[in-house]
């Protein structure tokens, strides 16, 4: 089993790696075209993240249903959940896409957006919201393809979207090739354009390597125990994810209150973090996929020992990645940025994320491999409670009331993370969820 789950993580670790550096890139080409560019992009990845989570409703509930279905040789009923979602994400995507397009501004000055940043801000919204529903339908077709154990093609996908966004970005930024300099505006066209192809590789691999076809008569009538289902998993789901999202828009907007400095440093710091997270994500994803088939073959007990071995996995190589990364923070920090004050600044906070990292780890394998189970209203509720009290209200009073700073509105963060991966641990030690599978 263990040789299965390292199959599984490394693909996924690489994708989602390479998934999330699609805006990392972004951040990082940008820092040397300006500083005020990189917080404005920030903030806008802060709403586009959060209108994103609104796809995942779907895509959370297909991995689920996907790998219990496979798991108890229930194929038809695979089929009939991934048509179900790309269906549901291609029309959702359309309607998110819209909202962002026509209402970035409004959006960006709730936010607080400082005028001298709001025009960039808009210009980078405009295209990525435009074109955000080519991640919806990409995100269930990715689900899908995991479920199924086919790890490895949404990451080959995404190596080739990476190298284009890398090559867009500085053609297009910069203005090389005989291309105008657009700067933020041509950071934007790169990953609208790198997504865009993303989404038309996964539909041909799909085809090919996964379903070759979606027969009519699987629906009609159209099956609507498979939406039932996939919502029933995906709104809980995604509704955590939303708040936890959410919540960081609402801290964005009061570390906006602490000047450009700290809004720069918050972005700095949070993208640099992202290969400890990456790691976890893929950690958990992997575990899950397994969790469901064990689930789905009504191998309980072995599903439990997977789920204790993927956790105590994830907190040491986060405990690892995040120390090495605080001891190498301010030479990062000084390659992004010369501005000595987000550098210090910087250098403290990495510190504080080791123990953000390690609770951080926790709460990603938990909501999965509980999610996986079928247990996907627990993690909800334990998340809008702690982030919105822990996270929101103390980082407020410390940061803001008290005048303690973005340091102390960082100990919050962590504090919230750990006090939730406690409360997880907890759960799956219980076992009340090895009553919740989808399939009967």
């Amino acid at each position: 089993m263990k040789g299965r789950l390292g199959k599984l993580v490394m693909p996924i670790f690489i994708e989602t790696a390479l998934v999330m550096l699609l805006g990392v890139v972004d951040t990082v080409m940008l820092s040397q075209h300006s500083d005020n560019s990189v917080a404005a992009v920030g903030v806008v990845n802060q709403i586009v993240n959060l209108a994103v989570l609104v796809f995942q409703v779907i895509s959370f509930g297909t991995t689920v249903l996907c790998s219990q279905y496979l798991g108890a040789g229930l194929k038809e009923r695979m089929v009939q959940a991934t048509g179900v979602a790309i269906a549901l994400n291609a029309v959702s995507g359309m309607i998110i896409s819209a909202c962002l397009y026509f209402g970035c501004t409004a959006i960006l000055k709730m936010m607080g957006l400082r005028p001298e940043l709001l025009s960039e801000g808009v210009s980078y919204m405009h295209i990525v919201g435009a074109f955000a529903f080519f991640q919806a339908i990409s995100l269930a077709i990715s689900a899908s393809l995991r479920s199924a154990g086919k790890v490895k093609y949404p990451m080959m996908v995404t190596v080739v979207v990476n190298v284009l966004n890398i090559i867009g970005n500085y053609t297009l930024i910069f203005g090389k090739f005989g291309m105008p300099a657009l700067g933020v505006e041509g950071a934007a066209i790169s990953t609208s354009i790198a997504r865009g192809v993303s989404m038309v590789l996964l539909f041909i691999i799909l085809f090919r390597k996964h379903i070759p076809s979606f027969p009519a008569r699987l629906f009609r009538p159209f099956p609507w125990i498979e939406l039932k289902n996939l919502l029933k998993i995906g709104l809980p789901a995604a509704g955590e994810e939303i708040s936890y999202s959410g919540s960081q828009v609402v801290i964005t907007f009061f570390i906006n209150m602490l000047g450009n400095e700290a809004l720069i440093t918050r972005t700095y710091c949070w993208n640099m973090a992202f290969i400890v997270c990456v790691f976890s994500i893929a950690m958990g994803q992997g575990g899950a996929i397994l969790i469901g088939h064990l689930v789905g073959e009504k191998r309980i007990k072995t599903a439990y020992i997977l789920g204790c071995y993927t956790r105590h996995t994830a907190i040491k190589t986060a405990a690892t990645f995040s120390v090495v990364l605080a001891l190498f923070g301010g030479k990062i920090l000084s390659w992004l940025t010369d501005n000595p004050n987000i550098v210090g600044l910087g250098i403290i906070i990495m510190w504080v994320q080791v123990a953000l990292e390690i609770g951080r780890a926790i709460n990603i394998w938990a909501t999965q491999a509980l999610r996986a189970t079928g247990d996907v209203n627990f993690q909800f509720y334990v998340g809008i409670t702690v982030q919105w009290l822990v996270s929101v209200v103390l980082s407020y009073l410390l940061g803001i009331h008290w005048g303690l700073g973005l340091i102390a509105m960082w100990a919050s963060f962590a504090l919230d993370e750990n006090i939730r991966g406690l409360i997880f641990i907890f759960r799956w030690k219980s076992m009340k969820w090895a009553t919740k599978s989808f399939v009967k």
